[in-house]
């Protein structure tokens, strides 16, 4: 897990960026209209703060939403002055990848191989995968060495508070001649890593940097404002040089973790190979070794 992705005291709201700006620059009376409204239906959920993100805005919260605090939000937002209201999508809550395992299937070939493709189409068609979005391509390795069963991992979209994984788990469907069964993985939540100062250990609520650092130089500056800040970016007249908007970047990115010429969030660091990667390789060897 890190914290690039919205917490669970969060709410997405998708509209385009010039709504979204308008709402930000409200934001304060937003709040307040939002809150009033969530007070008069006895709601005991209270509205922070407002950011933007590329395709939105995200409210958050400080305790979950449901279903009748979303339906007020955006009936809140729909009301907002000069706010096209045709174009704000229902607010949705965040939602995270989560790990699911299908046992007793064999391994054995004179039945005929299980593939992920025959997997994906079960799933579409046994009832109780409604509604269940696969994140990923099934992988299918062998139980063990000496076994001649198999475990098939699949990777599905859910909500944060695994809602619709707990109606799965340890429920029974047909692969075609087998009964297979829905089994929940262990949990490995890893180390987060901040989104103001990028380093890893903690997250954004709990970071002690005053300011935010730019994932690209390590500078005092968020990463949108790079081009803005940097000198190899700017325009500089005394030595003839033009800014570089529109053109790639020739600053030479510094890792503020390994100090490595990369960004700070880029899957090439060492640091997020050591922290995150090691299971996947793991999965992925034996994935390749049993092929």
């Amino acid at each position: 897990m890190t914290t690039k992705e919205p917490s669970r005291k969060q709410i997405i709201i998708p509209i385009v960026k010039s709504n979204a700006e308008l709402i930000i620059n409200l934001a304060n009376q937003q709040i307040a209209n939002i809150n009033k409204s969530l007070k008069e239906i006895k709601s005991d959920i209270t509205v922070d703060f407002i950011c933007i993100i590329n395709n939105g805005v995200i409210i958050t919260t400080d305790k979950l939403a449901n279903a009748s605090n979303l339906k007020i939000i955006k009936k809140c937002i729909k009301n907002a002055n000069n706010i096209n209201s045709e174009a704000i999508e229902s607010p949705q809550l965040p939602k995270s990848k989560l790990y699911l395992k299908i046992i007793r299937l064999s391994f054995m070939r004179e039945k005929g191989l299980i593939t992920p493709d025959i997997i994906k189409g079960v799933i579409k068609e046994t009832h109780i995968f409604n509604n269940i979005t696969l994140a990923s391509k099934p992988c299918i390795i062998k139980a063990s060495a000496k076994s001649d069963m198999t475990v098939v991992w699949v990777d599905i979209w859910d909500l944060q508070s695994g809602l619709a994984v707990k109606n799965i788990i340890n429920q029974h469907f047909n692969v075609r001649w087998y009964i297979a069964t829905v089994c929940g993985t262990n949990m490995n939540l890893g180390i987060p890593q901040c989104k103001n100062c990028w380093k890893w250990g903690h997250s954004i609520l709990s970071c002690h940097s005053h300011v935010s650092r730019c994932t690209k130089c390590n500078g005092a500056h968020t990463t949108e404002h790079h081009r803005e800040n940097v000198w190899c970016c700017k325009e500089n007249k005394n030595f003839n040089r033009a800014a570089t908007k529109g053109e790639p970047c020739p600053h030479v990115f510094k890792c503020t973790n390994c100090k490595g010429d990369h960004q700070a969030d880029s899957y090439t660091c060492p640091f997020w190979h050591n922290h995150f990667n090691r299971d996947w390789h793991s999965r992925k060897q034996q994935e390749l070794f049993w092929k």
